[in-house]
């Protein structure tokens, strides 16, 4: 049940603090463990090398001891032993089973799964709401995944799914909708068009709300929404195999992670941790009784920022997501990704730089060349940009290069690894 707090809907889950959820978690995943090595032959072999039976108390140990498994490894897991690469649960009453390329069979999780719910009552919909739904409801699980977290909000949702832009420009005129949620791009495609028939989009219509998931949204594209159109725009962030992995509130920091995820973030390298604050791979495992996919590999690159959020609740976040794991280099044992550069772009309009990795000794050199217009040019100028590299990036400089204008080509690479390693 959801409570309001300060202007805000939360559940208790939301609030628990840190050794409660930790202690909470430990005990689901345990609970999961134990039911996977009776229903299936392949985690039962792991957890026979592994030697030792899942607690409470070693729960979280056992689970840092588990390979990493990528996208990649899961389709040809499912290729060798179709439907679930002999992760599921014969026994489990499954309600729907989703495809995605590989093809991928996912079995979805709960029917009265509350993770989108929460989601989307942190991004302000509720009853009242009239909701575009622009995700597929063919085969794959967003339509309708996010179609019953709105529901559970007490939206009214419009299963508008892939219509054209024509059609949903008549639904969002005709029915008044409030709210949409799909990718920012198609958002973008139907106010476009809404234009082009004549309507202007922040008088004409109601549209105030909306909740994007399955591509970036980049930070101009959303000061458009919100400035130019008065909407009001929030993130989700998670994958088929696992369900909803984080969403953003009103305070737009940083994604909390879902109550019900365990979120690793991982050197893609080796599977371990990294320290807190470092950048690595988002590694995630949803306890459940159906599908026993432990320790899966997002892909995607990101780290989390610690401490309470001014919107109450008291999980960790997630900063947003930085790249895919493959785009990045490591320098000095961090990652540094082109997303991360892009960012730093933005506070340094009319400015190109390249990264350069290069090895000296037993250290990594990094050299940053920088090409700007005279004006923008010198040491005082520099200063900025090298301490927000440091802050974003979180490795410093090792050299600041200048370069003359026009020495870095239109489609150069942000990030050069010059290293050699034979």
């Amino acid at each position: 049940m959801a409570v309001k707090k300060r202007g805000a809907y939360f559940d208790k889950k939301e609030t628990r603090s840190r050794e409660q959820r930790r202690e909470d978690q430990a005990a689901e995943m345990a609970a999961m463990m134990r039911l996977a090595v009776k229903k299936s032959p392949v985690i039962r072999r792991q957890f026979e090398t592994l030697g030792v039976t899942p607690t409470k108390r070693n729960a979280f140990d056992l689970l840092k001891r588990l390979p990493v498994i990528s996208r990649e490894k899961i389709v040809q897991m499912e290729i060798d032993d179709t439907p679930y690469a002999g992760l599921g649960n014969p026994d489990a009453a499954i309600d729907r089973i989703f495809t995605s390329p590989g093809p991928v069979y996912e079995p979805h999780l709960s029917e009265s799964d509350p993770i989108w719910a929460r989601a989307y009552r942190a991004a302000g919909f509720g009853r009242g709401d009239v909701v575009l739904n622009a995700f597929s409801y063919h085969l794959v699980a967003a339509g309708l995944t996010f179609h019953s977290g709105l529901r559970r909000v007490g939206a009214t949702v419009v299963p508008s799914g892939a219509s054209s832009t024509a059609i949903q420009v008549q639904l969002i005129r005709d029915l008044k909708v409030t709210g949409y949620t799909g990718t920012p791009s198609f958002l973008k495609a139907i106010i476009g068009r809404a234009e082009e028939e004549g309507h202007e989009v922040r008088r004409d219509f109601a549209l105030r709300k909306a909740c994007f998931a399955a591509e970036p949204l980049l930070p101009v594209l959303r000061a458009e929404f919100e400035e130019k159109y008065g909407i009001d725009t929030y993130q989700m962030y998670g994958a088929t195999e696992v369900g909803d992995v984080a969403y953003e509130c009103r305070e737009k920091n940083g994604w909390h992670l879902c109550e019900e995820v365990i979120a690793e973030i991982v050197d893609p390298e080796t599977g371990m941790e990294v320290d807190p604050g470092e950048l690595g791979e988002v590694v995630v495992t949803r306890p459940n009784d159906i599908f026993f996919l432990m320790r899966f590999g997002t892909g995607d690159l990101s780290k989390l920022i610690q401490g309470r959020c001014r919107c109450g609740r008291t999980a960790p976040r997630l900063a947003g997501i930085a790249g895919r794991v493959g785009e990045a280099v490591k320098v000095r044992g961090m990652f540094v990704a082109p997303s991360q550069l892009r960012k730093l772009a933005e506070g340094f309009p009319g400015r190109k730089f390249q990264a350069v990795v290069t090895r000296a000794g037993n250290r990594d050199f990094l050299t940053v060349r920088i090409e700007a217009q005279e004006t923008r040019r010198g040491k005082d100028a520099l200063a900025p940009f090298e301490k927000q590299f440091a802050e974003i990036c979180t490795v410093r400089i090792d050299r600041l290069e200048e370069v003359p204008p026009g020495t870095l080509p239109e489609a150069f690479k942000p990030i050069v690894d010059e290293r050699s390693w034979t």
